[in-house]
């Protein structure tokens, strides 16, 4: 009896999504997974997240001028400025560290993979987006079958300007805030004219991770329903 269950428990596990979630700049992967808590709770017969910090280790003076002990929590993907500062909507010749960021994605997919696909907010989901791009063009030593880009933009970085040139074929979920002063709408609904398989969800907030499982529910049920097929 004890073989039986230990058999339909691991059953369960095999037909849950494994999602790879990317936090956004100044942030960290503890700090994204309490955001993220609602969604955790809402699909967690659905959903094993795993949460990646990223590798470059954020001054909050230098970025936002607050003038206290730097915060244990904020990392980046990449910086736009060599003295270790990124702006969204700044364009820039520069991308610093980000060669090291694909490359920890690279490694924790070979150590605590498979994922079936990424979810990214902010800077973690522009990441997200030009690793579909990179994927796509066999760029990297890894494979997902879907992307969630939330509040996500176009890199401004012209190292990454290279990556744009194609249409995604991945299926993607795009979610982003109407009032959004961070990433202005339109940065985002660029980013979702570059997938051809898309699935667009808005809201009237801001800058933030929607709680609500119905901005999900439809496209992680779609997702779920093509793995196990």
């Amino acid at each position: 009896m004890y073989y039986t269950n230990r058999i339909a428990v691991m059953d369960i596990s095999l037909n849950k999504l494994r999602i790879l979630a990317l936090h956004g700049y100044a942030q960290s992967d503890t700090i994204f997974k309490t955001k993220l808590g609602s969604l955790r709770k809402g699909f967690k017969k659905e959903i094993d997240f795993v949460f990646l910090k990223a590798p470059h280790k954020v001054s909050m003076k230098s970025n936002f001028g607050i003038d206290e002990p730097e915060a244990e929590g904020a990392y980046g993907w990449w910086f736009n400025t060599e003295d270790h500062i990124f702006k969204a909507t700044v364009p820039s010749d520069l991308a610093v560290g980000f060669e090291a960021s694909v490359a920890l994605v690279e490694k924790t997919f070979q150590e605590s993979g498979p994922f079936d696909g990424i979810l990214g907010f902010s800077q973690g989901a522009a990441f997200a987006t030009i690793l579909c791009f990179m994927q796509q063009r066999d760029l990297l030593s890894i494979k997902f079958d879907f992307a969630i880009i939330i509040s996500g933009f176009k890199s401004l970085c012209k190292p990454h300007a290279t990556y744009y040139n194609d249409k995604i074929s991945i299926p993607s979920l795009h979610i982003y805030g109407r009032s959004d002063q961070v990433i202005p709408t339109e940065m985002a609904e660029e980013v979702s004219k570059m997938f051809i398989h898309k699935t667009n969800t808005t809201h009237e907030g801001g800058h933030y991770i929607p709680s609500k499982k119905e901005c999900y529910k439809e496209f992680i049920l779609d997702m779920l329903s093509n793995k196990i097929k």
